[in-house]
């Protein structure tokens, strides 16, 4: 095909969308608008309490404004800017659909690899890198920081900042677009982001392996120093349960070697969405979110666990006292957080306590970049 009938098929496609391209809410800059609304808050010394789609409104403190401040909608402010498959990189609008960026991902065999969870179908790009939530795949392909290539963020003043670029090399002086990634807003409103992208697996295939967990730990140790296309491992209800992707004939061999029975494939975006038993609202415990070292065996801490990342991440639903939870992550040398209170609720300090350095630390920079403390107040931590 010539590249006038190239473009010329281009250009018809563009006189006929798809019905959901039809039905998508229409791209549009509204950067100047969210700048004019956080230069009066500025002046006036307002709290913003800043959201795309509001699905993840739960992590976190509450951002309390009631009575003194207002609410900030990035969800206006949308649409992919720029992509090109070609250099794996693309440029988002804060408040486009997470869905709406994966589905012009898939549609070029790509996707984002670190699996960011979505929970809830008007997630937004901006929520999903302020919360730095990260799924399954996250210690075989990163984290959402790791493919973060630059930002636009409107600053304390209104004023429109940029850092970084669309290339990975460009890291020269400080990497504020990667600080921005899981500040929960508190340091300015991300306008828009840039990702590296990376194309989707030749082949895929779940495992389910029926196990005691101290063998599942052991050979999730042992399994980490062979070349296997693992992407995903978790544990729970007896089972080791495997994703394996790459190419089809290494997928093929290793799933040859590993056995087991076959995976249901909805199971990994069910474990990232948080549909499986262990979450359910059901559940009055509060559900906890540990970040530990690999390779570490079971705390003794009550409740019920389901075992992620290989075991570096654990969902714990117990009813166990705060500093509990916190000592015995720390002796393990990680940490824990509340990821939902007791029946869902905004738990009061969700997360792990600062050390007074890392406290100064917090608020030298919260001081710098927010000197009014206007945005997402509390949402981290109370002075922050």
């Amino acid at each position: 095909m010539s590249q006038d009938s190239h473009d010329a098929n281009r250009h018809e496609q563009d006189r006929h969308p798809t019905h959901a391209e039809a039905n998508r809410p229409a791209d549009q800059d509204a950067s100047e608008a969210l700048a004019e609304r956080v230069r009066r808050a500025h002046a006036d010394r307002t709290p913003l309490r800043i959201v795309g789609g509001d699905t993840k409104a739960f992590y976190g403190r509450r951002v309390d404004i009631s009575g003194v401040g207002e609410t900030l909608s990035t969800s206006a402010h949308r649409g992919i800017v720029h992509y090109d498959p070609v250099e794996l990189v693309v440029s988002v609008r804060a408040g486009t659909r997470l869905s709406t960026l994966e589905a012009a991902l898939d549609a070029e065999g790509q996707r984002l690899a670190c699996e960011p969870p979505h929970f809830g179908e008007t997630a937004t790009v901006g929520g999903m890198a302020a919360a730095g939530l990260s799924g399954p795949r996250r210690p075989w392909a990163g984290a959402v920081r790791d493919f973060v290539l630059g930002i636009r963020l409107i600053g304390h003043d209104g004023t429109q900042l940029r850092f970084g670029g669309e290339v990975m090399k460009n890291v020269a002086g400080y990497d504020l677009s990667r600080l921005m990634i899981g500040a929960q807003g508190c340091l300015g409103v991300l306008s828009e982001v840039s990702f590296k992208v990376l194309p989707k697996p030749a082949a895929t295939r779940g495992l389910r392996l029926a196990m005691p967990l101290e063998s599942a730990l052991e050979r999730l140790a042992e399994w980490g120093r062979k070349p296997w296309p693992i992407s995903a491992a978790s544990y729970h209800d007896g089972a080791l349960h495997l994703r394996l992707e790459g190419g089809a004939g290494s997928v093929a061999q290793t799933a040859g070697q590993l056995g087991g029975d076959t995976l249901e494939a909805d199971y990994w975006a069910a474990l990232r969405e948080q549909r499986l038993a262990l979450f359910t609202d059901d559940d009055p415990r509060p559900l906890w979110r540990l970040s530990l070292p690999n390779n570490i065996p079971p705390l003794a801490l009550d409740g019920d666990v389901l075992y992620d990342w290989a075991g570096a991440q654990r969902w714990l639903r117990s009813d166990a006292p705060a500093a509990t939870i916190h000592a015995a992550a720390a002796r393990a040398g990680g940490h824990a957080s509340c990821f939902r209170g007791q029946h869902g609720a905004h738990p009061d300090e969700p997360f792990a306590p600062l050390s007074p350095v890392l406290a100064k630390y917090h608020q030298r920079l919260k001081q710098q970049l927010d000197p009014y403390g206007i945005f997402n107040p509390g949402r981290l931590y109370e002075a922050l």
